[in-house]
């Protein structure tokens, strides 16, 4: 039809592209910016404030008034200040302008956000910088400028600062091995992220009527209806038009943004979906996936439902994740996790894949870190999410040739040739036969590694700032080991053969819920540490911090405020979770459980004025019941009320955290079984909240 536009005609039409400042920029500003780009040298202010004029009248022909240093802060969301474009004239009228020193830095209050005690409040000054790596873009009639937060006295108080170190760290020794196998044309080495991102969609106004999805997130009371997703009728199945109308916004939307949303589908659990993007820059993907989220929570209010985004939001069913599908690629177009055809490509991935493997096995501590929050202790373990101990899948047909190369054994291909590394083909096998394994942690999905752990609501950047780190310390330690040598076939075939045994305990293609496993990997030394509470202390271990300050991705300082920032979020959001469920079971639901035992004292007593010889067998032991119940339930109330006060006089917020996690939830999680069942006992119109029925299933 004429006037309608296709996706190829808006795609990024509100993203300040490099397209678009090849078009508008003199041909001499736009190569020194990329030059800049290039070398990471600072840019020059006279090109910064071509850079910025051109940038402010691009924003204005598109509606903008004002701008923002958009960042991402310590709280795992965004922030953004709007500042307009106006100055004032002598005369009274104004007159639009943004300069270089504006584009390039910011300096926002922030005295509010967490710092875990790098500035105190009377120094909560932060500054923002400009990320130039990350297009800015206009939302909501603002020009967002993507930047990094830190302090006066440069610490990074933000996700963003400590991903753009790592990804420099792995660049510069990625770099260094790709020179030993001659690779003298590439010139940087980026990570790449596609982070498929699930969640689930309820009906605005029953969402409304649930005071725990408001406050929390989550439902922290729920029978189970009668159907769930037992049947995985709702898995890949036909997208309901209210749903696909929310999913067109979304896309249309993002689109705009430049974002690459690609597939989109019903996910296992009722009201469960997932969107997930092409792959691009770990530090774009990690803007794009906050967009996102935001933009998923504005286009479903739009559609009359909420999106919600806790990593367990129904006991009983999938919780939601967010799948990290990571890999390496040059400059030149080479992604480094593909096995490729040649000895030469093979004896790279294999050295490649082998600091992979390493880096998970001695930093599984720090991966499991970088996952941890409350939300996401509910979802590791079942429903598909991976257990809490790491491991890696890597399918039977790379694990045998690991295995081969190991014991200097044949394998089993039609010339039975000894396998060795540079000089034999290494076979290849197909993707579609590696990541069947939804219980794997980390699994490679035939030329990239899937890190499932990841929980729905959090940001990407600080899995995938570990993630780097890692790999890039163990790449560091095989140039080390590498470059010089005379023979260096021999002694490249010589590290992976002893990182393959010294490192083959982390994989395991089996079931990762199986109480056998537990035990197995106990015995080979892996890391079960079930809680947030349980793997934090970790990150203050020597060998962690060493890690981060050799590569200068965090200081020593900048990691223990990290840590105190996990620990008190962590002990933060289990508050308001035990502050909701005093409210609502004070005030609605033992209050409503009463009513229904009255109503049915009433009628017993109602029966038996009849006649004494009627049989009120059900009234009397559906009181006597739901009277037993309640008054534990009231017990258990009395018992939070007193434990959310005792837990405030603990000053140290890594004691208070396992004290939330001992003597705390146990509360809770018996507290909500008495609710749980008391639900299922209570006849609908005394039930004072939606039921989980009712939840799941209405979108319709």
């Amino acid at each position: 039809m004429i006037g309608i536009k296709t996706v190829t005609d808006y795609f990024g039409c509100d993203v300040f592209s490099e397209a678009v400042m090849k078009e508008r920029l003199p041909e001499d500003v736009y190569a020194e910016f990329q030059r800049t780009l290039q070398t990471g040298h600072r840019l020059n202010i006279d090109v910064a404030n071509i850079i910025a004029n051109a940038m402010k009248d691009w924003a204005i022909e598109k509606g903008a008034t004002h701008y923002t240093h958009w960042f991402q802060p310590l709280t795992g969301i965004t922030a953004e200040k709007h500042d307009s474009f106006i100055t004032s004239k002598r005369d009274g009228r104004v007159i639009m302008e943004f300069s270089g020193k504006e584009l390039i830095q910011g300096e926002p209050d922030a005295s509010s956000f967490p710092s875990g005690g790098l500035r105190a409040t009377f120094e909560a000054r932060g500054y923002t910088a400009w990320d130039p790596t990350s297009f800015a873009f206009i939302k909501n009639s603002v020009l967002c400028i993507p930047t990094a937060f830190c302090s006066y006295g440069g610490e990074a108080l933000d996700k963003k600062t400590p991903l753009l170190r790592s990804m420099e760290a792995i660049n510069k020794q990625t770099l260094r091995i790709l020179r030993l196998f001659g690779h003298d044309d590439v010139v940087a080495v980026k990570t790449t992220v596609g982070p498929e991102q699930e969640y689930f969609l309820v009906d605005k106004d029953v969402f409304n009527k649930r005071k725990d999805l408001i406050y929390t997130g989550r439902t922290l009371f729920g029978a189970m209806p009668p159907k769930g997703q037992e049947l995985d009728d709702h898995y890949f199945g036909a997208i309901k038009p209210r749903v696909q109308a929310f999913m067109k916004s979304v896309d249309e939307e993002l689109w705009r943004l430049g974002v690459l949303a690609k597939t989109e589908h019903n996910e296992a659990a009722p009201a469960q979906h997932e969107l997930a993007p092409i792959f691009t820059t770990t530090n774009i993907a990690t803007d794009h996936n906050q967009i996102t989220m935001e933009v998923m929570q504005k286009c479903a209010k739009e559609h009359g439902m909420v999106c919600l985004l806790h990593e367990k939001p129904f006991a009983g069913v999938n919780g939601s994740g967010k799948h990290n599908n990571w890999s390496i690629s040059t400059s030149t177009g080479a992604n480094l996790l593909e096995p490729g055809e040649t000895p030469a490509e093979n004896a790279q991935f294999l050295l490649f894949l082998c600091a992979v493997i390493k880096a998970v096995d001695d930093y599984q501590d720090l991966l499991r870190i970088s996952i941890a929050s409350a939300g996401n202790d509910h979802r590791l373990g079942a429903q598909e999410a991976p257990p809490a101990i790491v491991s890696m899948f890597l399918g039977e047909e790379l694990t045998s040739i690991l295995e081969a190369i190991e014991h200097d054994e044949d394998i089993d291909n039609k010339e039975k040739e000894l396998l060795k590394v540079g000089v034999h083909v290494l076979p290849r096998f197909p993707k579609d036969t590696t990541d069947r394994n939804r219980t794997s942690p980390f699994a490679f999905t035939g030329n990239k590694f899937e890190f499932r752990m990841l929980g729905s609501s959090a940001s990407v950047a600080g899995p995938n700032t570990t993630l780097n780190t890692a790999v890039a310390e163990v790449l560091s330690q095989f140039a080390d080991e590498l470059e010089g040598k005379e023979d260096f076939e021999g002694a490249l075939h010589q590290l992976i053969k002893r990182v393959i045994k010294n490192h083959k305990r982390i994989i395991f293609n089996g079931n990762g819920y199986d109480d056998a496993w537990v035990e197995e990997a106990e015995k080979r030394g892996l890391l079960n540490l079930v809680s947030t509470p349980d793997c934090l202390p970790y990150m203050l271990h020597d060998k962690n911090i060493s890690l981060y300050e050799k590569h200068k991705v965090y200081s020593e300082t900048e990691i223990k405020a990290h840590y105190e920032i996990k620990n008190e979020k962590y002990c933060k959001y289990l508050n308001i979770e035990v502050l909701t469920m005093i409210d609502m079971a004070k005030k609605d639901i033992l209050p409503c459980v009463s009513r229904n035992i009255h109503e049915l004292a009433d009628t017993v007593i109602a029966k038996r004025s009849v006649s004494s010889t009627i049989n009120v067998s059900y009234e009397e032991e559906l009181v006597e019941t739901l009277s037993r119940i309640s008054a534990k339930v009231f017990q258990d109330v009395k018992n939070l009320e007193y434990l959310s006060q005792e837990v405030k006089s603990i000053e140290e917020s890594d004691a208070a955290a396992c004290f939330y996690k001992h003597n705390i939830i146990p509360v809770m999680e018996s507290m909500r079984d008495s609710v749980d069942l008391m639900e299922t006992l209570c006849s609908s119109e005394h039930w004072c909240y939606p039921s989980y029925g009712e939840l799941l299933f209405s979108v319709r």
